[in-house]
């Protein structure tokens, strides 16, 4: 079967080839084999569907525009056939208006397109001896039964080459071309196949005739149903192995069977489950080092000096602290901050330094083996050298081909849709969109701010502390910790129903921006979505760590927001808690609010479907129609899955230092986000078109600038807002001569020492608190670290010496942890090798082998017809010169 690369297509809109020179699908009605792959026939695998509704039978266009759909796609599926694929068409059981048309590959179609798409393909056995892991009895615990799911021979392949076929290893050419490598090869040709023209632009691909609606889908099969293996003998059922040893909830502590998983649905979704596994694994010691942590702080709390001190009735008892507003609030006592003191004394000790320190070594640990593990994958799955194919232009961009321009390279005239000028103005009016999402979000996080000034005015006045107080519950509730809670679950809302609009905000921006090809596209929409949730998610909590109780003044001159509201401090304690309580609630809000949308919006879109289709219980439906009914997996397919993840793994990075218990909570999170995608990939999505993936794309790079900046913010939370390096400096510096007045090094004294105070006499009238003052003291100490002079001094209000101490110390901390991370992260990525020394000789076994296959035998076929050549040559040569006598 010779093939035509060059379609038969429709020279404009209004003139149609004549319907009898138009090849049509086999039309044949179902053969009531439920689960049956074939054509009627039996022999011929369907390696694709094409689903349309019958024109004639439309009520919602008008009868122009129907005949026009109609002559597109009937030229459309004469041209697949023209390319060698063969169809059958189907009437639906449940839907007499819709038609289902099943594409075949033949074999010669095959072998070309391998060809032309250099698909790898197996040449021999794989020869290397594989040495046994230490740890490999161990993982067998963990790994999918091998008698159930047999594992991957494993092959040396080479790209498919049609003159060199005997080289190749085949054992049975109805197996030699497995589903999803038929079905990538179908879809390549259904994407490149052409159904019009208008004003000399070729209108072709399956994703046009989508987008206008002349299909109303196209999708590879599912092999069985998940809930019972097929009938039909000639099928694996694979798709009922993955959802009983993959995504059902059992597994979910199993190992992922990634080969079956690349198998079955193509390298671009395995990479992806294949980093997830890997990154939950790592995880796994991340999280027992953080509860390790945590622990170490909870055991040692009833031991933390400073808290026993703000306890003590007789310290922070009578340590009176100025109004944290002005006028409605009134002076407090320290000891009201007990309990959070007592739960700051778990997440701010000496742990917190040793898991950050710690976390900045797992995350380049984490990248670098993982780009092993990839470059392992990549060999097993024939990626290495995979070339990219040119990739289609994407129909929106070729519908707006309008313009002609020079190719500089070709010198030919090409079809853009926009000139220099009009690629200018997209570029300056996407950009300025941008900024403006981003400011609005920065906006969001002000009101935020502006929200938490004046409510803490209210609950200062509604939730008042007297000094004689002694209710329990005040020991709980205090206007910070009110204040805290209700403006990290605003946060949480606000960030969500950002998240929503932004989606659709950053989409309508790249369609504005027409990129070229789907890679493109993506690129763009990745580099967008991420910066939009880089903002929305963070900004809240770099504010709380590194702004919030940073410029607030001191009671005698506070320094204001907008010129009407009071800068906001922390809690005497610090901001660490309340940057953990913020943590806790996006990181844990998040984690429920995307598993729940995750599991509810196509469970409930498919029981809607299957209560439409009330008739179907009573009919033998085909295996077409079953998926026919699912949802399909959208254009972007995992581009949702892995932002979600990124943005993850930047919670469980960036701000650590305060929450060492994040990566637990993305531990388990991802145990059940693992079989969650699984679940619905198996159950609830129709089969994706298998796509070649050798890694995971842009993510990679935005992976490592989190990574980057995860040491920077680290080693700022510890210096600026957890209180370790002001303890450090007072227990070494400050608690003995000749600054203080203990014998030996200890904290104890700490609070007094840190408490600055204020004369009451020194209030200005704008915010002097209402309430009366009890006692007789006329002095109140102010926040807590503000470390200043005392009234009375010549330099009172000024900061003190121990204050410039404390910066200095805060300062060189930052400087040498950072370096000394970021030298420990070269010399580990400088160790460890992006390619292990085994994968190497893989790879090298594999050439040496391709070249002696295929290119030593073509020698051989070569000297032996020289060599024929040669004695024709020499025979003529003797009878030349042979003396005439003989």
């Amino acid at each position: 079967l010779v093939l035509e690369l060059n379609q038969v297509i429709i020279p404009t809109y209004g003139t149609v080839p004549e319907q009898q020179n138009l090849h049509t699908p086999e039309w044949v009605d179902f053969d009531d084999k439920p689960d049956s792959l074939f054509f009627k026939d039996g022999q011929r695998r369907i390696d694709f569907v094409l689903v349309y509704e019958d024109e004639s039978k439309k009520m919602t266009h008008r009868r122009s525009d129907r005949k026009k759909q109609k002559r597109k796609r009937q030229v459309y599926e004469s041209n697949l056939i023209n390319n060698g694929l063969q169809l059958e068409a189907t009437r639906s059981v449940l839907d007499e208006k819709l038609i289902f048309v099943k594409v075949h590959a033949p074999w010669e179609v095959l072998c070309t397109y391998a060809e032309v798409m250099h698909i790898k393909l197996p040449l021999q056995h794989n020869d290397l001896k594989t040495r046994e892991s230490a740890f490999n009895w161990f993982s067998r615990l963990f790994r999918v039964d091998e008698n159930i799911i047999k594992p991957e021979q494993e092959f040396f392949t080479a790209p498919f080459q049609k003159e060199l076929l005997s080289n190749f290893y085949i054992q049975d050419k109805d197996t030699f071309f497995n589903p999803a490598t038929r079905s990538r090869i179908v879809h390549f040709i259904l994407s490149r196949v052409e159904y019009a023209t208008k004003n000399n632009v070729k209108k072709f691909g399956i994703s046009k005739l989508l987008d206008t609606g002349i299909y109303k889908a196209a999708f590879p099969l599912h092999d069985s149903s998940f809930r019972h293996p097929s009938t039909d003998p000639n099928c694996p059922s694979e798709r009922y192995l993955l959802y009983r040893e993959w995504a059902h909830p059992k597994n979910i502590f199993k190992l992922q069977p990634l080969d079956f998983i690349r198998k079955y649905y193509g390298e671009k979704i395995g990479i992806y489950f294949a980093w997830l596994g890997f990154y939950t694994n790592m995880l796994t010691v991340a999280a027992v080092v953080g509860v390790g942590c945590f622990l170490y702080g909870c055991l040692t709390k009833d031991n933390c000096t400073w808290s026993q001190e703000v306890c003590d009735p007789n310290i922070g008892g009578n340590i009176i602290m100025c109004p944290q507003c002005d006028k409605v609030c009134t002076y407090w006592n320290l000891t009201i901050t007990c309990e959070s003191s007592k739960k700051l004394c778990i997440f701010d000790s000496f742990g917190t330094l040793v898991f950050a320190v710690f976390m900045g070594i797992w995350v380049t640990f984490f990248l670098e083996f993982w780009k092993r593990r990839q470059a392992e994958l990549e060999y097993e799955w024939d990626t290495v050298e995979y070339l990219e194919q040119e990739e289609q232009v994407r129909p929106e961009y070729e519908a707006r081909c309008t313009h002609i321009v020079m190719n500089e390279i070709t010198q030919q005239e090409e079809h853009v849709p926009y000139t220099a000028w009009g690629k200018c103005v997209r570029v300056t009016f996407c950009t300025s969109a941008i900024f403006f999402w981003i400011l609005l979000i920065i906006a969001s996080v002000v009101g935020i701010i502006v929200y938490r000034l004046s409510v803490f005015l209210v609950f200062s006045s509604t939730l008042s502390q007297h000094i004689s107080g002694t209710e329990a519950i005040r020991k709980y509730l205090t206007p910070q910790t009110a204040t805290s809670v209700t403006a990290s679950l605003i946060s949480f809302v606000v960030i969500m129903i950002l998240n929503i609009i932004y989606e659709k905000v950053a989409i309508l921006i790249t369609d504005f921006e027409l990129p070229r090809t789907q890679t493109d596209y993506e690129n763009s929409l990745t580099t967008k979505m991420f910066l939009f949730q880089f903002v929305n998610y963070y900004s809240s909590c770099f504010y709380i760590a590194f702004f919030k109780g940073k410029f607030v003044g001191h009671p005698g001159s506070p320094v204001y927001w907008l010129g009407k509201y009071r800068n906001e401090e922390c809690d005497p304690g610090g901001c660490l808690l309340e940057l953990t309580t913020q943590l806790a609630i996006i990181v844990g809000g998040k984690a429920i609010w995307n598993n729940i949308q995750e599991v509810l919006l196509p469970l409930v879109k498919n029981l809607i479907g299957r209560y439409s289709a009330a008739a179907r219980s009573e009919k033998v439906v085909p295996r077409w129609e079953h998926d026919y009914h699912l949802q399909p997996i959208g254009k972007l397919g995992l581009f949702y899955e892995y932002l979600e993840m990124v943005i993850q793994f930047g919670f469980v990075t960036l701000f650590v230092a305060s929450f060492p218990l994040a990566p637990l909570l993305a531990l388990l999170n991802n145990l059940l986000e693992i079989r969650l995608d699984a679940w619905k990939l198996t159950t609830q999505f129709r089969r994706m078109v298998p796509q070649k993936a050798q890694d995971i794309g842009a993510w990679q790079p935005i992976l490592q600038g989190i990574a980057i900046l995860a040491v920077v913010t680290n080693a700022m939370i510890i210096a600026f807002t957890s209180d370790m390096i002001p303890r450090l400096v007072y227990y070494w510096s400050f608690s003995v001569p000749p600054y203080g007045s203990h014998s030996s090094h200890t904290m104890k004294g700490y609070i007094n020492s840190t408490l600055s105070v204020f004369n009451t006499s020194d209030f200005k009238n704008a915010s002097k608190p209402f309430s009366p003052w009890f006692g007789t003291q006329t002095t109140c100490r102010q926040v807590y670290r503000d470390l200043r002079y005392p009234p009375g001094h010549q330099h009172q209000y000024e900061h003190n010496i121990y204050y410039w101490h404390v910066i200095a110390a805060k300062l060189a901390f930052i400087i040498v942890m950072e370096h000394v991370i970021y030298f420990v992260k070269f010399i580990i990525s400088y160790v460890i090798p992006d390619v292990s020394q085994k994968t190497k000789s893989k790879v090298k076994r594999e050439k040496y082998l391709t070249q002696k296959l295929l290119h030593e035998n073509d020698l051989k076929g070569v000297k032996k017809n020289m060599g024929k050549i040669a004695e024709k040559i020499i025979k003529g040569a003797d009878s030349t010169f042979r003396p005439k006598d003989e």
